[in-house]
């Protein structure tokens, strides 16, 4: 079927234009933070500025934001507020992989655009477990969509679906059930599910360190029931194993360590701003005049210049043909996430204490950018397929 196109507005991605929108998501973050409620406004401005739907496929109407354009949206919301921009990002992969490979039901991804044009739709593959954990390591879900006459009945429970409540559809991976099927080889794939169908229990476990506001909780299924077309199989890996899409880094997987690197950015403004202010008393005049705060200042930025560089660097060179840096992506992306956390905490401690309080933007900079490190591959598999890959072994 040809697909429809909607009407999907096309953002201005000026950088004066993403300064603006970093200024208004960074209005609320704060107070977001410490509530742990839905970003809505945060959201609402990344919506109003078309940024949620900047990767639809042409094909549907949309802008077709390639990687490095979702590189620099996804870093101007970091900058503003990471856990809209951790939404943010999830979502706009969505999108792009739809446009890559359309999966979706006709009728779903229809009614996600129209959704999308009336507000903030946010889109998340769900896909840890209370007991599997991160399945970018391996492992077969719990959670199983079961045949019945007219389509599937989804039941599971799934652990850090980020976006929570605020999640107007869920990508949820799971292990098909079928009458005839090979217990030893289950069909594993997506099933595309609508947010406000009944069955879907929320359970507010998400208590974390950093980007409170993602709203990262715990979902539960309940004989929640789909039609025929919303499964998708995954293909089994060349070792016969199932693994996770985001296992793998991909051009357009460099949106999370993208939204790290506005942390780091807001990180070296709130610098910035407490050394032009801080005037002690010994010394008499601002600290930002004296050379150790400068050096420090220099050492943040070129921390925060080394992850753009990789980030952007790397893109480039996937968007120019070149094979040869495919296999280098995961360490490329290890690289940016341990440039991005040492300028921040360079910031906070040559700044001791104050950098330290919760009156100081630095204290919850340095809380979100730690979670860069959370996100498939991590870092000791990334480093040993490496590792292997140059041995040879």
């Amino acid at each position: 079927m040809t697909a429809i196109a909607h009407a999907i507005p096309v953002p201005d991605l000026t950088d004066d234009s993403l300064a603006a929108v970093t200024a208004e998501v960074a209005a609320t973050a704060e107070e977001y933070d410490r509530t742990g409620a839905v970003p809505v406004l945060g959201l609402a401005a990344a919506h109003r500025a078309g940024l949620l739907t900047a990767t639809v496929g042409r094909q549907y109407g949309g802008p077709g934001a390639g990687p490095r354009d979702t590189a620099r949206i996804l870093t101007a919301l970091g900058e503003g507020d990471p856990s809209v921009a951790l939404i943010a990002a999830n979502t706009l992969m969505a999108h792009a992989a739809q446009a890559a490979n359309p999966h979706w039901p006709r009728e779903l991804y229809d009614d996600l655009l129209e959704r999308s044009l009336a507000g903030p739709a946010p889109v998340n593959a769900i896909r840890a477990e209370p007991e599997l954990g991160a399945p970018a390591r391996g492992g077969l879900p719990k959670t199983t969509v079961r045949r019945t006459g007219s389509g599937w009945v989804l039941d599971g429970h799934k652990s850090y679906a980020t976006g929570g409540e605020a999640l107007a559809y869920h990508v949820v991976w799971a292990v098909a059930a079928e009458p005839g099927g090979d217990p030893e080889a289950p069909r594993v794939g997506h099933v595309i599910v609508p947010a406000d169908r009944p069955g879907i229990t929320w359970v507010d476990t998400w208590d974390h360190l950093g980007l409170r506001a993602s709203n990262t909780h715990d979902v539960i299924y309940q004989g929640v029931e789909l039609p025929a077309d919303a499964f998708v199989e995954i293909p089994r890996g060349p070792d016969g194993v199932y693994r996770d899409p985001a296992a793998t880094t991909a051009p357009g997987g460099f949106g999370h360590p993208a939204l790290y690197l506005g942390v780091a950015k807001a990180a070296r403004r709130a610098f910035a701003d407490f050394a032009r202010s801080r005037v002690p008393g010994a010394l008499g005049r601002p600290i930002a005049t004296t050379e150790r705060i400068q050096s420090v200042a220099g050492e943040i930025d070129l921390q925060i210049a080394q992850a753009e560089t990789l980030l952007h660097g790397a893109l480039l060179r996937v968007e120019a043909g070149e094979e040869a840096v495919l296999p280098q992506l995961p360490v490329i992306k290890v690289a940016i996430a341990r440039a991005v956390v040492a300028a921040v905490q360079t910031a906070v401690a040559a700044l001791g204490n104050p950098a330290l309080s919760r009156r100081n933007a630095l204290e919850r900079h340095l809380r979100d950018v730690l979670c860069v490190r959370v996100h498939p591959p991590q870092e000791d598999a990334a480093l040993l397929a490496a590792g292997r890959r140059v041995l040879g072994v």
